[in-house]
């Protein structure tokens, strides 16, 4: 960690504000979002549906408006973007705490949701301008300050809970408030190159958004990096459900499942930068990108070789068949995210061709979002088909084959100059 913060600062003021921004907002997130479930259905008492209805109404505020954030932030500037964002997580948050009537919760909830639409793709196109030619290593600091937030904000909410989930919310809504004036004294003004003025109104949206609909090489590069989504995404999904399979809603369960989360995390902190380092050294940020899919795919053949061992009936075997495989797993899906984070962020402006960088990023987080619930929805039905059926270890080849294929979809995108990018007159233009 000392040669992490040593390297963040070396970096400007603003990047090193963006970082530890980055955590702050993943510490007040995270300290309420895992606890917000029990609260909806213990302490409401709401029924299943109404809670799923507010859990999903903050994901599809927040997925479906990225791309509004993203061409605000371009249009308007990052730093207002950024602002408004933690202001409105900060009345949503605290409103989650004191508010139970149905509509009261839903109108909280999609404002914490539009809130990180709003402030996400400002904040990666505020860094990608700002560490101009250090990109690759600011966004690889920028995952490690995030995934430290993720880490801790658990833990803290843990404790608040404890004594009251409302304190959460406020000391949750807290957060987000004193970021927010942080942010206002402390955060340079910037924006990025738009096409058009803001007066334009609708028309001038349209046409942006359609310059960035335009961009075949970035929409292919889209499409192929959701793969990345769907398989990092399921050290929230299949892992955590074989580990319940085998070892059950127990302590042990829990704590295996805790596991999972501490390796992911741990493992980004302590080695993002030297894995970032490593590829920079020895391979083209096409080439990073194809063999980190390939890592992602390769993270799920611990489980597919576990399948094919007879499960003990108890006892130290059966705890070890239900951790060990799974948090291999989510070791290499760390690994794979490290490898590709960086890269894929600075992908995405080296697209955009420096232009309409948010924009790029609100569409590009829109698909990736799609994607994962697709991605997740299709996961599910496999793990429960292939439990029905016998046939344990078809998740796994399948997830594992999605790693491989896009990983090839990457190398062909790279080999071909797709995901080079030439400025010309303005505009992004295949190499």
């Amino acid at each position: 960690m000392r040669d992490v913060l040593r390297q963040a600062r070396s970096y400007e003021r603003s990047v090193q504000l963006l970082l530890v921004n980055q955590f702050t907002i993943n510490l007040g997130f995270y300290m309420l979002m895992p606890y917000l479930a029990q609260h909806l259905s213990g302490t409401l008492g709401l029924a299943g549906w109404t809670v799923g209805l507010v859990l999903g109404v903050r994901n599809f505020s927040q997925q479906g408006m990225f791309l509004l954030g993203g061409t605000l932030a371009d249009r308007l500037g990052y730093k207002p973007l950024i602002v408004a964002g933690c202001l409105l997580r900060t009345v949503g948050f605290a409103a989650l705490g004191v508010v139970d009537s149905l509509p009261a919760l839903v109108a909280a909830s999609a404002a914490t949701g539009l809130a990180g639409a709003l402030f996400n793709p400002a904040v990666r196109a505020y860094l990608a301008a700002d560490a101009g030619e250090r990109r690759v290593e600011a966004f690889a600091l920028f995952n490690v300050f995030y995934q430290a937030g993720v880490l801790l904000g658990p833990l803290v909410g843990m404790v608040l809970t404890g004594v009251d989930f409302k304190v959460t919310c406020l000391v949750s809504a807290a957060v987000f408030a004193v970021l927010s004036v942080v942010q206002v004294r402390a955060l340079p003004a910037r924006r990025g190159e738009v096409q058009g003025s803001a007066s334009e109104g609708r028309a001038g949206l349209l046409r942006q958004w359609r310059g960035v609909l335009a961009n075949r090489p970035f929409l292919l590069f889209s499409g192929a990096m959701i793969g990345a989504y769907v398989l990092s995404f399921q050290v929230y999904l299949a892992l955590p459900l074989e580990v319940r399979r085998l070892g059950g809603d127990g302590e042990f369960g829990t704590a295996a499942v805790a596991l999972l989360f501490a390796a992911s995390g741990l493992g980004t902190l302590f080695g993002q930068t030297r894995v970032t380092a490593w590829c920079q050294a020895r391979l083209a940020p096409g080439q990073a990108l194809a063999w980190g899919l390939v890592v992602l795919g390769v993270a799920f053949v611990p489980l597919l070789v576990a399948s094919a061992v007879p499960v003990p009936a108890g006892g130290p075997g059966r705890w070890a068949l239900a951790a060990g495989p799974p948090v291999l797993a989510a070791l290499l899906l760390a690994l794979g995210t490290m490898i590709t984070y960086p890269f894929e962020m600075d992908t995405i402006v080296r697209l955009s061709g420096n232009r309409l960088v948010a924009t790029h990023y609100g569409l590009y987080n829109t698909l990736c979002g799609i994607g994962i619930t697709v991605g997740n929805l299709l996961t599910g039905v496999a793990l429960d088909t292939a439990r029905a059926v016998g046939l344990s270890a078809l998740p796994w080849l399948v997830l594992a084959l999605l790693g491989v294929v896009c990983g090839a979809a990457l190398h062909g995108l790279h080999r071909s100059g797709r995901m080079a990018a030439d400025v010309r007159d303005g505009r992004a233009v295949p190499a």
